[in-house]
């Protein structure tokens, strides 16, 4: 028994609002760069729809994740080493351009400086990638809110699976269909296939908590990894020729913080803790033949923080003390072991995901309460959960590979909860036989209402911290890529590009953005007029244009004033330390397949806490 640490999240879908603030604040700290228009680390789907990029669950056009051989091993669904090799050279099988959506701007510069005549000015689309007018067909939430499903709906994959019972089941009619929202990241899996289709070898999995990166000093941009990714949460950056993907916003993890999208969201839906797993069961665990087994080989993983051996095994590997005592208090640990209430995101896959999710709930509710039934009572939510106008088969799809049984157990215990907190708002006798019902107990079932209705902050981040000697430097940089040796490094500020330099009137404006994309300087703008843009301003010094030029004195010193602002000057050797620069932690062999790395070489990329 190999203990090892795992960073995970939990997501509770009946709390998600479809805001997509955790996808615009994602996008601002992490790929408000040039080369990474398109990417998403964050993005928000709207149920039923086809996601994003565009039918990424459909493995047997993608060959994403791990298949079983003849001989009942694990192999790349793309195919093995001597199959990539040979087809090194060749664009492996991954989604184009408009299966993600072409990024585009629009020419304010028309609509702002258009001489004055008898038609008003329009901004047109402009793409970012080739600077002609283009026409928006697509894009990251083209089916948001079912906006998009009349025309592509019946395109969701999952949809695709159940097409014989889809018609009847599943109504994509405004007036009657059912939707809900499905946040994803990167799952941080923990037998993760971009890694092991790398040949380059630079994706690993951090030792000290199971986080997944990319070494951009050793990636090749071969992007066999955006193949051999399931979720298609693997990017590539099509300006410095390098994958990319969600790095769980390690430097606030190191220090004990949430991620940006966690700490941003609004419905409070997301829970982030730490899973001990045994390393040395993860090939045999992803290797059951039964893909309906793999729910219950992944809990199988995940290891009781309060038993003695395994907490004996865990000091062994030298995880500390305050990691054990976060795993005790763990809320993923208890949503998804415990209170068997997460399920994971297609675990078909057999990558092991480290999300989970919370199927939603709350439509059964609305539609009892619409028909006059009393929507908390006990008797008619276990009724409806059979009755929902989206089909369980849909959920079961999604979350444990076609097991229907699973989704309604976990159902029926949020609609127990509901039922059973009833009471006790009311003043009532709680009823046991509701907890009974589900095998629960009234106390397992106020647990549950604790944590997934009114848990404290501190409650849903569990976070152990790992670097505090660097906290200092991350107060300011939160979890920006614009350190030394990053990939957001040259002409980037933590605020978005050319910060704290001559930048244009809004960031929106064409001509800048093209000289962004196509120029090697991005602050050639141009005579702007003196103008600035205060929102992309980082507060160092006094910008050209904030203030009017004197004739008696001239204009002011552009780098006067005192301070520093967010982006520290990595020349004086106290710069955000903790940001993709050298990685201090050796590579792990996860117990999965050789991920085509070498498990012995020292870590060199993104994520460590050494100084520049």
């Amino acid at each position: 028994m190999r203990i090892m640490a795992q960073t995970a999240m939990v997501m509770a879908l009946d709390k998600c609002i479809g805001c997509h603030t955790c996808s615009v604040t994602c996008k601002q700290a992490w790929t408000n760069r040039a080369g990474t228009e398109y990417v998403w680390f964050n993005n928000v789907e709207t149920r039923p729809g086809q996601g994003y990029p565009r039918r990424y669950e459909d493995q047997e056009k993608w060959k994403g994740g791990w298949e079983l051989n003849s001989r009942g091993k694990l192999k790349l669904k793309a195919g093995g080493r001597l199959a990539k090799l040979f087809g090194i050279f060749a664009s492996p099988v991954q989604p184009e351009l408009n299966d993600y959506y072409e990024p585009w701007t629009y020419d304010y510069e028309n609509l702002i400086n258009a001489p004055a005549g008898n038609d008003f000015p329009v901004a047109k689309p402009k793409s970012l990638i080739t600077g002609e007018d283009m026409k928006i067909e697509w894009s990251a939430n083209w089916d948001d809110s079912l906006g998009g499903s009349e025309r592509s709906g019946q395109q969701d994959p999952v949809l695709e699976k159940m097409r014989r019972d889809a018609e009847e089941k599943v109504k994509l009619e405004f007036d009657s269909t059912f939707m809900f929202y499905l946040p994803r990241i990167c799952e941080h899996c923990l037998n993760p296939s971009c890694m092991a289709s790398c040949p380059s070898g630079a994706i690993y999995k951090r030792e000290e908590d199971g986080i997944v990166l990319v070494d951009q000093d050793r990636c090749r941009g071969w992007r066999q990894c955006v193949t051999g990714c399931p979720y298609k949460k693997m990017y590539f950056n099509h300006r410095s020729g390098k994958a990319e993907k969600c790095t769980f916003c390690y430097p606030r993890i190191e220090v004990g913080l949430p991620t940006v999208c966690a700490e941003t969201c609004v419905g409070r839906l997301r829970y982030i803790g730490i899973f001990l797993y045994d390393a040395d069961r993860v090939t045999a665990a992803a290797s059951v033949p039964n893909e309906q087994d793999l729910y219950e080989a992944q809990l199988d993983l995940m290891m009781d923080p309060n038993d003695p051996a395994v907490i004996a095994a865990a000091r062994a590997e030298g995880i500390p003390e305050d990691w054990l005592d976060a795993a005790r208090r763990s809320p993923v640990y208890a949503l998804a072991k415990e209170l068997r209430v997460a399920l994971p995101l297609h675990p078909e896959y057999r990558t092991m995901p480290m999300v989970w999710y919370v199927p939603p709930l709350s439509p059964i509710v609305d539609v009892l309460q619409e028909q006059g039934h009393d929507g908390e009572s006990a008797d008619n939510l276990f009724g409806a959960i059979e009755a929902l106008r989206i089909p369980v088969e849909y959920l079961a799809e999604i979350f444990t590979a076609g097991d229907t049984d699973l989704v309604t157990g976990v159902l029926r215990k949020l609609a127990a909860m509901r039922a059973y907190m009833r009471d006790i708002t009311l003043g009532d006798a709680p009823d046991e036989r509701i907890a009974a019902d589900v095998g629960m107990t009234g106390a397992q079932i106020v647990a549950m209402y604790r944590l997934m209705a009114v848990a404290k902050y501190e409650e849903r981040y569990v976070i152990p911290s790992a670097h505090l000697e660097d906290a200092h430097n991350l107060e300011e940089i939160g979890c920006s890529l614009d350190v030394e040796g990053g990939p957001g490094m040259g002409q980037t500020g933590v605020f978005g590009e050319a910060s704290g330099r001559p930048t244009p009137v809004a960031v929106e404006n064409f001509a800048a953005l093209q000289a962004r994309q196509r120029g090697e300087d991005p602050t050639g703008n141009g005579d702007l007029g003196g103008r600035v843009n205060l929102l992309n301003w980082d507060g160092r010094g006094a910008p050209k244009g904030l203030f009017p030029a004197n004739n008696n004195r001239g204009a002011p010193d552009p780098d006067a004033g005192e301070g520093k602002g967010a982006g520290y000057d990595q020349a004086e050797g106290d710069g955000p330390a903790s940001g993709p620069g050298r990685q201090d932690t050796g590579r792990q062999d996860t117990g999965g397949p050789d991920p085509g790395g070498d498990p012995g070489e020292p870590g060199r990329g993104p994520g460590g806490a050494g100084r520049p």
